[in-house]
């Protein structure tokens, strides 16, 4: 069972190597590959078992704090992304502005959608300043 090996082995990266701390990941281990058997004789594939073990034991925060990690952080999965926002503002102003001169070239109006839009880049920029 190398795909649970594995993926314990991630989940200990940033905690320390000691004895306690193996014995724990031995424990996990021991404890997921016997969930893996018991959902293999209910007839699951093993590819299936090892999945359902993983997402069903959940994340090891928890055990990450009662082990006495600093400076464990849960994942930030909104992070900032001054790029993306930039190509998309870019590309909106581009769509308004094809839009304006294809459908209506007599009259600019392009310009208050391009206003509303570069708000959002210019505001993941002062955040990435704050942040820096």
């Amino acid at each position: 069972m190398k795909k649970i090996n594995k993926h314990v082995e991630e989940w200990f990266s940033d905690i320390p190597d000691n004895e306690h701390n193996q014995r724990i990941k031995e424990d996990i281990v021991m404890n997921l590959e016997e969930k893996v058997n018991d959902l293999m004789r209910l007839g699951k594939a093993e590819e299936d078992a090892v999945n359902k073990a993983i997402v069903d034991f959940g994340d090891i925060e928890d055990i990450k704090a009662e082990l006495g990690v600093s400076g464990v952080k849960p994942r930030n999965r909104f992070s900032l992304h001054l790029g993306f926002s930039l190509w998309g503002s870019g590309l909106i102003i581009a769509l308004s502005v094809f839009i304006n001169f294809y459908y209506t070239p007599d009259s600019i109006w392009f310009v208050y959608p391009t206003f509303a839009v570069a708000w959002w880049p210019l505001s993941m920029f002062y955040k990435w300043l704050a942040n820096r």
